[in-house]
């Protein structure tokens, strides 16, 4: 049963606090049913669950599909993004079956560059000066209701569940901070605008979420975990300018930002280390990532889609009421695809991504 249980503790701890590395913005979005040693599964109906996700990563690595950039970093002009995001959920179960949950993410978002700012070149940024933007607030909120397909009190050895949701353009998707220019005698000015795509809040669209997970006990201390969800954003692009106003607008493609598609997926395995103590350790792989086209909607405004493929490592800690997980996935693959102004315009953009993040999640149920 131990080992039952912190499947479903690998499984529930697919948080939105999980996604998003550097410039490909995969934002708060996952399967939303609680986790634990009192997992969904095994909630009773009128029983309620709360969680609290964290993620921390550092991106800086620049990627032109598939291939690294290290001149970028060499040369100082690579882009450096530090995100730090809490993601707060809370379940409740109309049956032993059926769970509603709703999550809100909360995000501290950092960046600077050399390009946004006076550039890279040295002609217009002799010193190289970096500067920095920032957004912080709460995410886009997410609503989700999902269901057991099969009857948990009769299949405890393996389950999975399907899930449809909304998320609500509660974030930000117009963040402004000041951006620093240098005027032709060398002195410092700022104009305002909309912060890049990669640390805005929210994106602004109503978006369709799609999610499964499950478990399947293996052995009688091996388990196997898996999840994923497609998040569709039929709006086009959203109001914030993703071109500067001291600048020209030479491509209306890309004008506005774009409402991009999400999508993530994790399979694995899970070993019961300590079955009586609630003690398990986890292994296995992710993939998240922005397409380029969308599944319905338009593709048009500024987007950089890719993916990234990870090994996850984790260890999971349960108790009667109270879970406790965490894992820092690791990049092993990491490309950064053409979008859809990029075939239309015969370019190819770059992203940066982040090695590794820190992903952590609490439960308590009552």
């Amino acid at each position: 049963m131990k080992n039952i249980i912190l499947a479903l503790l690998c499984v529930g701890v697919f948080t939105s606090s999980s996604f998003g590395q550097g410039c490909v913005a995969v934002r708060h979005m996952s399967c939303s049913v609680g986790t634990g040693a009192n997992s969904t599964s095994m909630m009773h109906p009128g029983q309620w669950q709360v969680s609290l996700g964290f993620r921390s990563l550092h991106s800086y690595k620049h990627y032109v599909g598939a291939d690294y950039q290290p001149q970028r970093e060499a040369a100082g002009t690579n882009v450096i993004n530090d995100s730090q995001s809490f993601d707060l959920g809370v379940t409740y179960s109309v049956t032993d079956r059926l769970l509603l949950a709703v999550n809100l993410p909360l995000n501290f978002n950092y960046r600077t560059s050399l390009y946004e700012h006076y550039g890279n070149a040295l002609t217009v940024n002799p010193a190289q000066k970096r500067f920095g933007t920032m957004a912080n607030g709460i995410g886009d909120a997410r609503l989700t209701a999902s269901y057991w397909v099969l009857d948990p009190l009769k299949h405890m050895k393996g389950n999975f569940s399907v899930g449809l949701g909304l998320k609500l353009p509660t974030g930000d998707s117009k963040a402004m901070d000041k951006f620093h220019r240098r005027a032709s005698d060398g002195s410092d000015y700022t104009i305002e605008k909309p912060v890049d795509q990669s640390i805005q809040l929210g994106d602004g669209g109503i978006g369709i979420n799609l999610e499964i997970q499950g478990y399947q006990q293996l052995f009688s201390r091996t388990s196997l975990y898996y999840n994923g969800f497609y998040m569709s954003n039929p709006r086009n692009v959203n109001d914030a300018a993703n071109v500067a106003p001291d600048k020209v607008v030479t491509d209306e493609m890309v004008r506005y930002m774009s409402v991009a598609d999400q999508y993530a997926g994790r399979v694995g395995l899970n070993y019961a280390l300590a079955p009586k103590a609630g003690i398990g350790a986890t292994l296995g792989a992710r993939i998240e990532g922005v397409p380029a086209y969308d599944l319905i909607g338009g593709s048009d405004g500024f987007r950089r889609p890719g993916y990234i493929f990870s090994i996850e490592p984790g260890i999971s800690y349960s108790t009667a009421k109270n879970t406790f997980f965490v894992s820092v996935p690791v990049a092993t693959q990491r490309n950064r695809i053409k979008s859809a102004s990029d075939w239309v315009n015969n370019k190819h953009g770059d992203a940066a991504f982040a090695d590794y993040f820190i992903s952590a999640t609490v439960t308590h149920r009552f």
